[in-house]
C-alpha cells in the first residue's frame, strides 16, 4: 500500500474561533504539502446539536456529535484535536491518550499546573505505545519566526542579552463588552496572561533556546464587573425577563481574570527579558512584537508584518550597518516552498496548516512533535510564577522546573 493510501481520521472537539482555524488547516494541508498520510475530517463535536451540525456542514466535517467521549472512544478516529476552553483540556486529552489517539491540544495546555502535569504525564505514558501529543503554539509556524530562530541558533546574534516581547489587543476596552468565558477564571484559567501571554512566553523561549527561570510581575483587572451575555446567566442574583437584576438595571457578573500582565524575567542562558500582555491597548487589534538583542546583532518580528524580519548585523563594516528588511517569502525559507512565488505573502491561517503538516509528519515518522505537552507544562509553570509574583506584590518568583529539567 502506498504511503498516500494511509489515512489519519481526525475528530475535533470545539467549533468556534480555533475550531474554524484548525478546520481550515485540516482541509488544506494535503492540498499544499506532499505528506505520508492523508487527513480525513471524520467527526466534529460540540454541545449544541444545531450549532455543531451547522459547523460540520460549514467547516467540512463528515459527521458530528454532542458527546466528546463518543468521539474519543471511536475506533474510527486516529487523531483528537482539542479546541475547547481550557477547563476541559485535561479531561479530554487524558481520555484520548488513554484510548490510543494522537492528540493536538490548543494552548495554553491547561488552566492549572496540576492539570498540565497530569497531561504531560499521560502524554509520556502514551508515547511508549507510539501515541503522539502536541500543544498548539502556532506562532512557531510563522516562517519569519522559524527563520528568526535559525538566525539565533546559527550564532548570528552572538550572545543573547535582551529579550522584549509584547502582545497587545483591545477587544475588551469597552466596559460594556459582555462577560464571555475568556473573562471567567473557572473556564479560562487566567486572562491576558494565559490567553496571549502564553504565546509570547513560548515564542521567545523557542526563538532563543532559553527558558524563563524567574519573574517579577504585576497584573491588573481594569474593568471588574461586566454585563452578562444576553442579559441572563446564573452568575448573578435574580435576573428578570428584561435582563435586569431585581428590576434594577442590566445583569452583571464579576470579571475573575486579569486584563493585563507585565513582568520582567531572567532566562536560564543569562538574558534579561520584559513581557507585556494586555487586552486594553486601545487601537491594537492583534499586535505581537518580539525583539532579540545580542552581542553581534538584533532581530525583530512584528505579527502585523508577519512576512518580514528586521535584522541588524553588527559584524558588517560600520558604513554598511543598519536594519535590513528580510521578506520571508523565498522557497528557501521555512514552510514557503509549497506556497507561492517569491514576494507573494501568506497570512495568519497558514500557520495552522504548517502546524497540521508538522503533526502529520511526526505521527507518520514516529517522532516526537514540538511543542510537546512537556513544553506546554513548562509554559504553564511560567504563567504560575507570574501569577504568584503578582499576588505577592511583585516579589521575585522562581519558575519551578519540570521533571524533565530536573532529570537532565
Amino acid at each position: 500500500m502506498s504511503t498516500h493510501d494511509r489515512h489519519l481520521r481526525v475528530g475535533m472537539v470545539g467549533y468556534a474561533f480555533m475550531g474554524a482555524a484548525h478546520s481550515q488547516a485540516w482541509r488544506t494541508v494535503n492540498r499544499v504539502y506532499d505528506l505520508p498520510a492523508r487527513v480525513r475530517m471524520a467527526l466534529i463535536c460540540g454541545r449544541d446539536t444545531g450549532k455543531v451540525a451547522d459547523a460540520a456542514d460549514r467547516l467540512g466535517w463528515d459527521a458530528y456529535t454532542t458527546d466528546w467521549r463518543r468521539l474519543v472512544e471511536s475506533d474510527e478516529i486516529d487523531v483528537v484535536d482539542i479546541c475547547t476552553p481550557g477547563d476541559s483540556h485535561a479531561e479530554i486529552a487524558i481520555a484520548a491518550l488513554a484510548a490510543g489517539k494522537h492528540v493536538l491540544c490548543e494552548k495554553p495546555l491547561a488552566n492549572t499546573v496540576a492539570e498540565a502535569r497530569a497531561m504531560a504525564a499521560a502524554a509520556a505514558t502514551a508515547r511508549e505505545s507510539g501515541v503522539r501529543a502536541m500543544c498548539g503554539f502556532t506562532y512557531r509556524r510563522v516562517p519569519a519566526v522559524t527563520l528568526m530562530r535559525q538566525l539565533v541558533a546559527e550564532g548570528r546574534l552572538g550572545t543573547i542579552r535582551h529579550v522584549r516581547a509584547a502582545y497587545l489587543q483591545d477587544w475588551i476596552v469597552d466596559p460594556q463588552f459582555p462577560l464571555v468565558w475568556r473573562l471567567q477564571r473557572d473556564k479560562a484559567g487566567s486572562g491576558a496572561l494565559g490567553d496571549i501571554g502564553a504565546h509570547i512566553i513560548d515564542l521567545t523561549q523557542y526563538v532563543t533556546g532559553q527558558r524563563v527561570s524567574g519573574v517579577s510581575a504585576i497584573t491588573e483587572t481594569f474593568v471588574k464587573e461586566r454585563p452578562l451575555p444576553g442579559g441572563s446567566s446564573g452568575l448573578s442574583a435574580h435576573v428578570d425577563g428584561h435582563g435586569s437584576v431585581d428590576g434594577h438595571g442590566p445583569a452583571t457578573g464579576l470579571v475573575t481574570v486579569d486584563d493585563a500582565a507585565v513582568f520582567v524575567a531572567r532566562l536560564d542562558g543569562g538574558a534579561l527579558a520584559t513581557y507585556e500582555a494586555t487586552r486594553f491597548a486601545t487601537g491594537r487589534k492583534n499586535g505581537l512584537r518580539v525583539e532579540i538583542n545580542g552581542s553581534l546583532g538584533t532581530v525583530v518580528f512584528d505579527l502585523e508584518r508577519m512576512n518580514e524580519l528586521e535584522f541588524y548585523d553588527a559584524t558588517r563594516p560600520a558604513a554598511e550597518q543598519g536594519f535590513t528588511r528580510i521578506l520571508v517569502t523565498e522557497g528557501e525559507h521555512p514552510y514557503m516552498s509549497a506556497w507561492w512565488p517569491p514576494g507573494h505573502i501568506i497570512g495568519y491561517e497558514h500557520t495552522f496548516t504548517h502546524q497540521a503538516r508538522d503533526f502529520v509528519e511526526a505521527i507518520a515518522a514516529g517522532t516526537d512533535p514540538a511543542p510537546s505537552f512537556a513544553d506546554g507544562l513548562q509554559v504553564q509553570l511560567v504563567l504560575d510564577a507570574v501569577a504568584r509574583s503578582a499576588e505577592l506584590g511583585s516579589s521575585w518568583a522562581d519558575v519551578e522546573p519540570t521533571l524533565e529539567a530536573v532529570a537532565a
